[in-house]
């Protein structure tokens, strides 16, 4: 796999570090950006399901009153 090396303020790492529990700079960053990208696919998920069974209601026919 490639790597990128990207320049990151010292403070924001160390704390990322800290909310991680993990000794390595690389390591801390590369945990939260991984989790990041794993949540977002989680959502996706979550919303293609509810919006699969909107569609599926939505397109039922309607009844016409009157």
């Amino acid at each position: 796999m490639a790597k990128v090396a990207v320049s990151l303020d010292a403070e924001l790492v160390v704390e990322v570090m800290v909310l991680t529990g993990v000794g390595n700079p690389q390591d801390a960053v590369e945990l939260v950006v991984r989790d990041y990208i794993e949540r977002g696919h989680r959502t996706e998920a979550r919303t293609a399901v509810r919006d699969e069974a909107l569609r599926e209601v939505d397109g039922k026919p309607r009844d016409v009153e009157g």
